[in-house]
Order: C-alpha cells, then structure tokens, then sequence
C-alpha cells in the first residue's frame, strides 16, 4: 500500500525547510556586505604596508649615509689635531731656527756664519744654505696651514652634511611614523569589522538553530497528528517517514577542509641558513630592526646570513644587487626573494614558501610566494 501523498510532502518540506535554512547563513546580505567591507579594508592593509615596507627601506639607506658621515668626522677630526699638533711644531721650529739664526746668544747668528766664510766661494755657499734652510721652514709652515685650512673646512662642509642627513633621517622616520599610524588605524578597523561578522554569524546561527528546532518540531507534531487518525503506520508508510525524521531530528555536519602545508626543503648552498632562519619564528617585528629583539625585512636576512659569515647590507634594494639574478622556478633555499617594487623581502626556504619579516604588527613567519599579494608583487631573487 502506498503512503498517502501529503506525508511524503510533509516530510520533504520540512526536511529541505531544515537542510536549507543553513545555506541562508552565508548568504545573509548584512554578513556578505561586512566581508565586502573586510575585504576593502584588508586591501588598503597590504597598500599601506607596501608603503611602509619602502619607508622603512628609505629610512635604513638614510641612516648607513649618515653613519658614513659620522665615520669621516670622526676622521676627520683626527687628521685636524694633527694638523694642529703639526703647525704648532713647525711655527715652533721656525721660531728656534730665526733665533739661532738671527738673535745674537750661545749659537751663532747669521752674521757670524757669513763672516766665517775663507772665501767669496765659501761665502756664497753659506748665503745660499741660510736662504734655502730659511725658505725650506717657511715652506713646511705653510703647507702645514694649508693642511689644517683643508681640514677645517672639511668640518664644515661635513658639519653641515651631517645636519643636513639627519634632517633627511628625522623626515623619513616621521614618514614612517605617520603610515604606521595609518596601519594601526586600519588594522582596528579591520578588528572591528571582523568583530561585527563574528556577532553577525553568531546571531545567524542562533536563529538557524531556533528554526532547525522549530522544523523538527513541526515535523514531529504531524507524525504524532497522522498517527493519531490512523491505528499504525504501515510499513511503506515508515519506510518513507523514517529517513525524514532522523534528517530532521540530526542534521548531517560537513567536516571542514584542511589545506596542505608544502614541506619545507633543505637549504641547497648555505646549508644552514634555513635553520637559522627558523630558530626566528615569532620573533616581533620591528621597523629598522636588525637584531632578535626585532627585526625588519632586510635586517632579517642580514642578521641570519650574517651567522654564516655573509656580511649584508641593511638595505633590500642594495642586497637586491648582491650575488646572482635566479629566476623562480629555479629557486633553492636560501636565496633571497624580493617583492613589491624591493620594499619587502625574505628568505626562499623550498616548496614554494619563504621566511620573513612581513610588517608592523606581525611577527617573522613563514609564507607561500603564490599567495596572491606576493605572487603579483614578484620583483625577482638572487643567489650569494
């Protein structure tokens, strides 16, 4: 005997009523507006951090330039007391030699040496040699002021280098300053967005829940009704309830996906710079910094090689012209990868992923070159 027709469609109404409620969920427009808005404020995340990665590579340039100026002060400054030491020296010489030469006393004066010439011969040599020795002083005194004019004037064209290089340094970590201020801003905005899709999520789920019940119930009310009218239900009848009730009273769960994580390869030349690289991990990072209380991009990759006897630059754009140019299905671990017009870089460590120091707010990580941002970001790599 066939079940009668409105309890099949009974139990098909309420079974697709509870199965689809749960679809609604992602589809809810306040929700999928909020990702939308999530997305855009992400977008502008990674922008204003490609800014921040070129600020913080323009404010390292700056400062190896003015340590250099630094360097050739301090130079400098030890070329000027010498030129001090050297002119006080020869105008002290000089003094001794008119002394003897002129002042009558113990030594003879010039007049004496000329009147103890045997000859018109001799007495021209002895003018000559007074003449020469005096010249030769006046000489030595005056390159010696020459030397320490050169030198002053050196200080003051370094002097105003320098002022003029801090100021460059000062206008450069301002700049930094006011687009970490900008990130920061992004960033909690971006917190708070994903806070009111979590709410928003939440609050969907509540009320797919409460309609879930609410299907199960009135399926369970009509079973109980029909039974009621009927003495039993047959066993077609049952066959086809059975699977709508236990649909209704267990929804089926959907197991989440789990991505694959590539393994990591082993570094083909400096066998141990991955290695180094890893011990890393977490490790805050710190705009201009060089060292394990905090790194910065190129300061990363510095500081590891570094380990192996690899002395870098603390500069991607100029570590970017180190070693050879490796295109990038011909990466080995260990070569250095560059992105985003050199403002970022990291360290390749095999199976299409890198360690790196990636911006304000995050920490030394491990990231795939196929990601979107950085595969469309791709500048090059190079092998040392």
């Amino acid at each position: 005997r066939q079940a009668p027709a409105f309890l099949v469609l009974l139990a098909a109404v309420l079974v697709a009523g509870v199965g689809g409620s749960v679809k609604s969920a992602s589809a809810d427009p306040s929700i999928t507006a909020k990702r939308a808005e999530a997305q855009d404020v992400l977008e502008q995340i990674h922008a204003i951090d490609g800014q921040l990665g070129h600020a913080a590579e323009a404010y390292n340039l700056a400062t190896i330039r003015l340590d250099g100026i630094e360097a050739e002060l301090k130079t400098n400054a030890r070329h000027l007391v010498i030129a001090r030491s050297s002119l006080a020296g020869a105008q002290r010489h000089l003094s001794e030699r008119l002394v003897a030469l002129y002042v009558n006393g113990r030594e003879s004066s010039a007049v004496e040496v000329l009147l103890g010439a045997e000859s018109l011969d001799d007495l021209l040599s002895r003018l000559d040699a007074v003449e020469r020795v005096s010249e030769q002083d006046a000489r030595v005194l005056r390159e010696v002021k020459a030397f320490k004019a050169e030198v002053g004037s050196r200080k003051q064209r370094l002097d105003a280098a320098r002022k003029a290089q801090a100021k460059v340094v000062a206008e450069r970590a301002s700049r930094r300053t006011a687009i970490e201020g900008q990130l920061r801003e992004r960033q909690r905005m971006l917190s708070s967005i994903q806070g009111q899709i979590a709410e928003l999520e939440a609050a969907e789920a509540r009320r797919q829940a409460q309609l879930e019940a609410q299907a199960r119930a009135r399926l369970a009310a009509a079973i109980r009704r029909q039974a009621a009218v009927r003495p039993a239900a047959p066993p077609a009848e049952a066959a086809v309830l059975a699977p709508a009730v236990a649909a209704a009273a267990d929804p089926p769960s959907v197991a989440p996906s789990v991505e694959a994580v590539p393994p990591v390869a082993p570094a083909a030349r400096y066998g141990g710079v991955v290695g180094i690289a890893m011990q890393y991990l977490g490790v805050p990072y710190r705009w201009g910094g060089g060292d394990p209380s905090g790194f910065d991009c190129s300061g990363f990759s510095m500081y590891v090689y570094a380990k192996l006897g690899v002395l870098l630059p603390h500069h991607a754009a100029t570590q970017y012209g180190m070693g050879t140019a490796v295109s990038r299905d011909q990466l080995e671990a260990g070569d250095l990868v560059f992105f985003n017009g050199l403002g970022h870089m990291g360290i390749y460590i095999g199976g299409g992923q890198f360690i790196h120091a990636p911006h304000s707010g995050d920490v030394v990580k491990i990231s795939s070159i196929h990601d979107s941002w950085y595969a469309s970001t791709w500048v090059g790599a190079r092998r040392l």
